[in-house]
């Protein structure tokens, strides 16, 4: 009967009723006031089954999908609050799911496990698999082509790529606002949200393919060695970084965040590294290099 009310109020006054929008709100304008209630049907029906939750208050789903840049012609507020506890919600999840998991694993290791589960890039894998930027209302006219350039990225980096390329943190941010939305409409139930979370997060980053961080590798590897490291910065310049370490080098380059040339650069200067040791290895017949 909630949800039935709940319909009444959304569909039963084109005055109260958001207007749907995804990528251009000016395409909308023109819509007639069947087209738009039609759109919005048609975006609760298909969320609420990619996501698997039906939710009693579909006004938290559509909130969870309205970006701050949205026009809000419906006086629909952004996702900015839903994100906020959503993020909380999520970490506390997934603290709690690893704790009784991994009875004897110290918490610097569940951190990084944490960490690795809940980042910007994981979550952003999660809303291009079940396409959630297609439903995001937004004024964003660059955010197409990011996605784009992420989804081609990640073709690379199946799982995760720990640093090496740059997810669009809009998309992150709607699968947080969403987990938000979902907490408060169960009546802030955390079993109900993780059986949601849980599904959407698969596959979910394990102990046994848990990536160590490029610079943490690299300045692993130098110091076992004994080398000291020298850094070449013109990243304002060129959108480079350059990295030494004894007869070893590596050039990590992108303009867009100057982290991500950084990891780039320990990444390839360790790839050279590892290359050389197996060599040398090969060479006298020894076991495979270890990390």
């Amino acid at each position: 009967m909630e949800m039935d009310n709940n319909l009444d109020y959304l569909f039963g006054s084109m005055e109260k009723q958001p207007r749907f929008s995804t990528l251009d709100q000016s395409e909308n304008q023109d819509l007639s006031e069947n087209k738009v209630t039609l759109e919005w049907k048609k975006f609760v029906e298909e969320l609420q089954e990619v996501v698997g939750y039906k939710f009693k208050n579909v006004n938290l789903l559509y909130q969870a999908f309205t970006h701050s840049s949205f026009h809000r012609e419906d006086e629909c507020e952004s996702y900015e609050r839903l994100e906020y506890i959503g993020d909380s919600v999520l970490n506390l999840l997934i603290a709690k799911a690893h704790y009784f998991l991994h009875l004897d694993l110290a918490p610097g290791q569940l951190t990084r496990l944490r960490a690795a589960n809940v980042d910007t890039e994981k979550l952003a894998r999660v809303a291009v698999k079940y396409d959630f930027h297609k439903y995001l209302r937004h004024k964003k006219p660059l955010l197409k082509g990011q996605v784009e350039e992420f989804k081609d990225a990640m073709l690379e980096y199946p799982l995760h790529s720990s640093g090496l390329i740059d997810p669009p943190k809009v998309l992150a941010d709607v699968v947080e606002s969403l987990i938000g939305a979902i907490y408060i409409d169960c009546k802030f139930s955390m079993d109900i949200t993780w059986q949601v979370v849980e599904n959407l997060l698969q596959p979910m980053i394990t102990l046994e393919n848990l990536e160590t961080h490029p610079v943490t590798k690299f300045y692993e590897a130098c110091q076992r060695n004994g080398w000291s490291v020298k850094l070449i910065d013109t990243w304002e310049k060129t959108g480079e970084i350059e990295v030494f370490a004894g007869k070893f080098a590596g050039k990590g380059k992108f303009s867009g965040k100057k982290l991500i040339a950084l990891n780039r650069a320990a990444h390839n200067a360790y790839c050279e590294i590892i290359k050389n040791l197996k060599t040398t290895c090969d060479n006298y017949n020894c076991n495979e290099a270890q990390d």
